[in-house]
């Protein structure tokens, strides 16, 4: 964990996944809320909610819970409808108490206010607005000056984000290099993809970066890529933190067809859709976009426009808003 400005408590249990892991998490959190002294409770996602509002309502404390995602739809619930069950149990049981919420975006907002009549504030994970951004060179970044720089970057390089198509559409596209900033559990399975294909001129790992250098990176690249794939309702829903950082890099992006992605290209006209994510459409619609400069400064421009709107500096004054509200 980086430095942080505040005193952060880690802790450390018995188990690292499953029922065991969610109930040690809880009951120690329980412990820790019951006995320590605060003014104030922030809930962060469905698994630490049964341990906050438990201990808000025996010590009387105000709760603010914040959503990253629509947890109950996540794939590895969805696949076990008995767990799925049972974390949508929990959150009938908590939603409706509670004086208000925020969540990441308009969508997700929209399903729990229907479903539980409260209400929610929409605080994107959104990135400051960057000013003035340090892009490598290409011989920093040791590529050829025709060359042209594809990233896929994010601390969740994960299964089914169409990282495996990427790299498979390496192989029909031609003078172009794909960088990989960041890590996640697809990784060590993609790197035998590159080494089996004999990719290792055209795809590059770079591994986890603190952020200001990661954005360097990213604005070095002539296209960006965001291709989550909407296998289910939360994924579907999704606004990923790396479509904000092309966007302050002015870094144009090809992106999956999720729902709040699309909006923010319907506004802007800052990257294009390709409808299906599979190696040989990802690689036609890079190829057509390196192929046309125009349109990729047109791109670049208008990401340019988008960064000086979305950014952290209005989403801040809503986060305002509602911890005073709650708190105060």
């Amino acid at each position: 964990m980086p430095p942080r400005s505040y005193q952060v408590k880690r802790l450390r249990l018995g188990f690292e996944k499953g029922a065991l892991f969610y109930a040690a998490l809880n009951l120690r959190l329980f412990f820790l809320l019951l006995i320590n002294p605060y003014d104030y409770l922030f809930a962060n996602d469905l698994d630490t909610l049964p341990a906050a509002y438990l201990a808000s309502r025996l010590r009387r404390k105000p709760l603010l819970y914040d959503s990253h995602e629509l947890f109950t739809e996540v794939p590895e619930l969805v696949s076990r409808p008995r767990i799925q069950h049972f974390w949508l149990r929990i959150e009938q049981r908590i939603l409706p108490h509670l004086k208000v919420m925020i969540t990441v975006n308009e969508s997700i907002a929209a399903i729990f206010k229907s479903n539980y009549s409260i209400p929610v504030n929409v605080v994107r994970n959104v990135p400051q607005r960057q000013e003035q951004l340090y892009a490598l060179s290409r011989e920093e970044l040791n590529l050829k000056p025709t060359q042209k720089m594809l990233i896929i970057q994010g601390s969740g390089l994960n299964v089914q984000r169409g990282i495996e198509e990427a790299i498979l559409a390496m192989e029909l596209i031609d003078d172009a290099v794909l960088f990989l900033v960041g890590d996640g559990d697809v990784i060590p399975s993609v790197k035998k993809i590159v080494a089996t294909k004999n990719l290792q001129e055209k795809v590059r790992f770079v591994g986890r970066l603190p952020y200001k250098q990661l954005l360097q990176y990213t604005a070095a690249a002539d296209l960006g890529l965001a291709l989550d794939k909407p296998l289910s309702l939360n994924y579907a829903l999704a606004l990923p933190n790396k479509v904000f950082d092309y966007i302050q890099a002015q870094t144009p992006f090809v992106t999956s067809p999720l729902v709040e992605i699309q909006k923010l290209i319907d506004r802007y006209d800052c990257g294009e859709v390709i409808q299906e994510v599979s190696p040989e459409a990802l690689a036609q619609k890079i190829n057509t976009l390196c192929s046309n400069p125009e349109r990729l400064a047109i791109l670049k421009e208008n990401c340019k426009k988008a960064a000086a709107v979305e950014h952290w500096d209005a989403d801040k004054k809503v986060l305002a808003e509602v911890v005073e509200r709650v708190f105060i």
